[in-house]
């Protein structure tokens, strides 16, 4: 009787047993379950951005060896520009990427980057962003629910159009340009006599199709990846203002993150910026003349005197005077 007790007993214990070792290594399983983390932008796959983004993510993955995992989502498949930022302070969106300008509303200091003719150079422009002044206005969009984590680019903006060749400030008239939301932008376009329409990049090339606006302003490397040589004829490298792309994550997110985590994304994000910068670099002129190959005709030496001189003095004044001078003198002190 008594080894028939013993071996019910090791019957109802033994599966028991196992049980609660799969239990264990289920929970430890999921205790080490890799972070996901989804990152939106509003660009087609093949731009330098979406690159970037890919390069970024691989590098995370690797460096946290597998504990963090970014998902990218491209040419706004989480929703515009405006609703990529609305998303991450949220935290429906835990990283995006988009346009200077559409952060600005929040912290409208970041407006000395895009200001028109502010930087002779991407080298000026790359030494103030990844220096303590781009830091420093990285972290104004603390205050709303967001952590800067670096600047990427979209670079120098150059008018294009469908209607006439632009040689110069007195071209400018009359058209409809679309443009970013920036209030220096804005301005500069309604001191050339144009009529600027803002809106979200996800909604330029329909309102190009339909003739809503006449023309847009982007760097060529942007032009050719969104196809903007089938709805427009003139392009001219006026370079006017150079725009960052900000890299920006929920506030929350990151700082629930163990700190190798975050020293990691901060590292990676900067990385990438270098990464992109380079491939916008190398690819310009191979844009160019893929663009002109698809019939744009192209002035690459246009009179951008003529349009500075309209435009740098009277956006400068227009920012200085809703948030004073200190941002545009530490710009300007940079080498």
């Amino acid at each position: 009787m008594t080894k028939s007790f013993s071996a019910i007993r090791r019957f109802v214990v033994r599966p028991s047993a196992v049980g609660l070792l799969f239990a264990l290594l289920a929970f430890g399983a999921a205790a080490q379950a890799p972070v996901k983390l989804r990152f939106s932008h509003t660009v087609p796959e093949s731009d330098s951005q979406h690159k970037a983004a890919l390069e970024f993510g691989k590098r995370v993955k690797e460096r946290t060896q597998g504990g963090v995992e970014v998902q990218v989502f491209a040419n706004s498949q989480l929703g515009n520009d405006v609703t990529l930022v609305t998303g991450v302070r949220s935290g429906t969106i835990d990283i995006g990427a988009t346009g200077n300008p559409f952060v600005t509303g929040l912290a409208p200091k970041l407006n000395a980057l895009d200001l028109p003719y502010q930087f002779a150079d991407a080298q000026q422009a790359y030494r103030t962003l990844d220096g303590p002044v781009g830091r420093s206005l990285l972290d104004e969009l603390s205050a709303h629910q967001i952590k800067g984590l670096a600047f990427w680019e979209i670079g120098f903006r150059s008018l294009g159009n469908n209607k006439r060749p632009i040689n110069g400030a007195d071209d400018i008239k009359g058209l409809k340009i679309r443009t970013t939301p920036n209030p220096s932008h804005l301005k500069a376009f309604q001191l050339l006599g144009a009529n600027p329409q803002p809106m979200p990049f996800a909604e330029v090339f329909g309102a190009l199709e339909s003739g809503a606006v006449d023309g847009q302003e982007n760097p060529p490397t942007l032009m050719l990846s969104s196809k903007m040589f089938e709805v427009q004829k003139y392009l001219s490298l006026t370079r006017h203002a150079y725009t960052p792309l900000v890299v920006i994550m929920n506030k929350a997110r990151f700082e629930g993150l163990k700190p190798d985590y975050q020293k990691v994304l901060l590292e990676e994000a900067a990385n990438a910026a270098a990464f992109q910068r380079k491939l916008n670099a190398d690819g310009e002129k191979d844009a160019i003349a893929q663009l002109r190959a698809k019939g744009m005709q192209i002035n690459e030496n246009p009179d951008t005197a003529s349009i500075r001189k309209v435009v740098r003095d009277e956006t400068r004044k227009l920012y200085v005077d809703k948030n004073g001078d200190a941002v545009l003198k530490a710009m300007d002190a940079q080498p």
